[in-house]
């Protein structure tokens, strides 16, 4: 998996990624739309870049437009209305707002155009199909990784994703089964930072002031919100390795971070989710299509089931120092 940053700006709508077709392009391509719920931070950069490279989309087969979703589930839903009116054939989605979501997906359902799942979840069963990876189970790794650091003694804080999005939830889940098997620890503090590392520094410097030293553990439910607690500890003029630090997806960074013992993080397959889910949009299109993203090789125990799957399940991948070298040198 070779990624390149998607460079976008405050302004941007839409990033229209289509490629120049090859000899084997169609006169007509498939016009596939993807809504990400927001392109201000490395994942959903890396996977809007993924989407970018997948084969379809660089020998034209695809025409692709990924929309910036600004974080707003209402934005989202406006761009799945210009989707319909502009004729899009496939939609896939990576919502804000697990519940608000299902009334943009009811649309397109409406006018017979599938919509792919990716990355978060959408309360709604008339998706064509979801590719992504179990948040429960990120939840769990990351909250344990903290707790066997504390040899499950001492406090610790949580540091939420958007609430209402998925992945705060279903990670709060992990987060509590595991916080389940330390009875002796106690959370301080839980709130949101909104996958933001600047806001979950500003939260994390307030928690040093009121708690100073009694936090031992900081459990973040993405790398952005724990390397903002890191650069907040380092403010505050204490040592890192006081603190058991965990967060999810394996951004540069953290990579990074983890390399230089400062976190623990599990690598999100942002490339794997990302031409997946365009994978699964083109079969809904067109029924003699084969896929072609990598990802099928990649996971030998992920069955492409000729596209009629309702859950693609991509695994996760603990980042550790034996593999983290391998990890960075893909992003170059």
């Amino acid at each position: 998996m070779t990624t390149k940053f998607l460079k976008v700006t405050a302004s941007a709508m839409a990033l229209s990624l289509t490629v120049a077709g090859a000899a084997s392009a169609q006169d007509d391509p498939i016009k596939v739309g993807a809504t990400v719920y927001g392109l201000n931070a490395e994942f959903m950069q890396l996977w809007a870049n993924a989407a970018e490279n997948h084969p379809a989309v660089l020998d034209g087969t695809v025409e692709l437009t990924v929309f910036d979703g600004r974080y707003d589930a209402l934005v989202q839903q406006d761009q799945f209305e210009t989707m319909i009116t502009q004729g899009f054939d496939a939609i896939v989605f990576v919502p804000m707002d697990i519940e608000a979501g299902a009334t943009a997906v009811q649309l397109a359902h409406d006018e017979d155009i599938p919509v792919v799942g990716s990355n978060a979840r959408v309360n709604s069963d008339l998706l064509t199909a979801y590719v992504g990876s179990n948040d429960v189970e990120a939840g769990y790794l990351e909250a344990k990784a903290v707790l066997d650091k504390m040899n499950c003694e001492g406090d610790v804080v949580i540091i939420e994703g958007p609430i209402g999005q998925s992945g705060e939830i279903q990670r709060g889940e992990g987060n509590e089964q595991a916080l389940a098997e330390c009875e002796g620890v106690e959370v301080l503090e839980r709130q949101t930072a909104n996958w933001s590392r600047a806001e979950a520094q500003s939260l994390m410097e307030n928690w040093l002031t009121s708690h100073g030293s009694d936090i031992k553990g900081v459990i973040a439910q993405n790398d952005e919100m724990a390397l903002g607690a890191i650069e907040a500890i380092k403010a505050a003029g204490m040592d890192v390795a006081d603190f058991a630090i965990a967060g999810v997806d394996g951004v540069t960074d953290a990579l990074n971070a983890v390399k230089r013992g400062e976190m623990d993080s599990i690598l999100q397959d942002a490339t794997g989710q990302a031409q997946g889910a365009i994978d699964v949009a083109i079969k809904a299109v067109m029924p003699d299509y084969e896929p072609q993203s990598p990802l099928w090789d990649d996971y030998p125990e992920l069955y492409w089931a000729d596209g009629g799957e309702s859950l693609y399940q991509v695994p996760w991948t603990p980042v550790t120092m034996d593999n983290v070298d391998q990890l960075l040198s893909e992003r170059q």
